[in-house]
């Protein structure tokens, strides 16, 4: 099953670190990561800046279409208004085949802001407790999932540990 997960982080360089520990995780062979994305927001910028992870170019085209109908819609085409409708429908439909809901999307855009930042991974082929146990005191939110409830409950209380 592929799981689609964001963690928010108080700090600007929490999803960095996180992702640090995502490379060592998936570097050991306990999670297979299809790919992932950083967001940053400084506190005095007006937009966050997002980073890819991008291992070949057959992929990076597929998941950049992703992540940029995703963070297109969630942080910067709603500054342009009604020109964002139909980019909302396409993200609704990529967001529904990988197994987000529009709620999760709301949440993520209500919850990352200034000052922040969000680990965005979608993943597969996993083994949930050595991975949650690697990324215990974290310290992130997670604000969007499409874990089962148990499962969520066990990668939640990994952060918050």
């Amino acid at each position: 099953m592929t799981t689609f997960t964001t963690w928010k982080f108080e700090t600007v360089d929490g999803a960095d670190r996180a992702a640090d520990t995502l490379k060592q995780v998936r570097s050991d062979g306990l999670i297979k990561v299809e790919d992932y994305a950083v967001l940053t927001w400084p506190a005095d910028a007006d937009r966050p800046e997002v980073k890819y992870e991008n291992r070949d170019n057959w992929r990076a085209a597929g998941w950049g279409a992703f992540w940029g109908v995703l963070f297109g819609a969630l942080f910067f085409l709603p500054l342009i208004g009604a020109a964002a409708g139909a980019a909302i429908s396409l993200l609704n439909k990529h967001m529904q085949d990988v197994g987000i809901t529009r709620e999760q999307l709301d949440a993520i855009g209500k919850q990352v802001g200034p000052g922040s930042s969000a680990l965005f991974v979608v993943t597969s082929e996993r083994d949930l407790d050595l991975v949650a146990e690697r990324f215990r005191g974290h310290e992130g939110t997670l604000i969007a999932t499409n874990l089962v409830a148990g499962e969520a409950d066990e990668v939640r209380q990994a952060f918050e540990g």
